[in-house]
């Protein structure tokens, strides 16, 4: 498996953009499917974004399609979450997985961080 660090977190007011990184320690990055989840406070984890393997492949949940960009980057071991015109509902703490599966279930993802903090003040 593949160790996981995100990076990026903060507070931002509504309408402002912040970048999150995620970071892979392990051999095996290129070889996995990488998404972005986030989970709210007294909420469950949600999809948010998705990218497969070689990055020609992205999908978005519809609440952020058009704000977000997911990418990655195998030769640094690393995806990216850009997030644009962020709302107050975007508040959560940000979590990206790696797994075998391009899939927006959680539970196709093995390989977890421990995630960043995102707050979004109105």
């Amino acid at each position: 498996q593949v160790q996981l660090v995100e990076s990026g977190g903060g507070l931002v007011q509504a309408g402002g953009s912040l970048s999150l990184s995620c970071a892979a320690f392990g051999r095996t990055f290129s070889s996995y499917s990488m998404a972005w989840f986030r989970q709210a406070p007294g909420k469950g984890r949600e999809f948010v974004a998705r990218i497969n393997r070689n990055g020609d492949s992205t999908s978005y949940a519809d609440s952020v399609k058009g704000r977000f960009t997911i990418s990655r980057d195998n030769a640094k071991n690393t995806v990216y979450l850009q997030m644009n015109d962020l709302k107050p509902e975007d508040t959560a703490v940000y979590y990206c997985g790696g797994g075998n599966f391009y899939s927006t279930l959680q539970q196709h993802y093995f390989s977890w961080g421990q995630g960043t903090q995102v707050t979004v003040s109105s």
